[in-house]
């Protein structure tokens, strides 16, 4: 068993409930882990033995391109389409951060983890 760590992807997107977060966007981090067996890739040094983290940032990327109110259910969907990509994930986690959120006050982010 192993991880797979994804730091830090940074994405422009427009989530949010306001109107206002449709129109504006905002910055995004999005950290994702997944645990999977690794053993097999490690021996054969065999893309097709291993989870393809390429792949995954794609879902990603593909699911924060989609419009949500909640960082709750973006986390889902990542989840939802990783998981439906690869039959090998043992666990997952994602962790999705609002830079600079309309909070009135200053603070560097809001994040959001779901682990499944």
């Amino acid at each position: 068993m192993g991880k797979i760590q994804i730091e830090d992807m940074e994405f422009y997107a427009y989530h949010g409930c306001y109107q206002e977060e449709a129109i504006v966007g905002n910055q995004f981090l999005v950290n994702l882990e997944i645990e999977t067996a690794m053993h097999t890739a490690a021996e054969t040094d065999n893309i097709e033995e291993a989870l393809n983290y390429q792949v995954a940032y794609q879902l990603v990327k593909r699911e924060m391109a989609k419009r949500s109110h909640l960082l709750e259910h973006i986390g889902k969907r990542i989840l939802d389409a990783l998981y439906a990509e690869f039959s090998v994930i043992e666990k997952a986690s994602v962790k999705i951060s609002k830079m600079n959120p309309p909070m009135g006050g200053k603070m560097k982010c809001v994040s959001v983890t779901i682990n499944r």
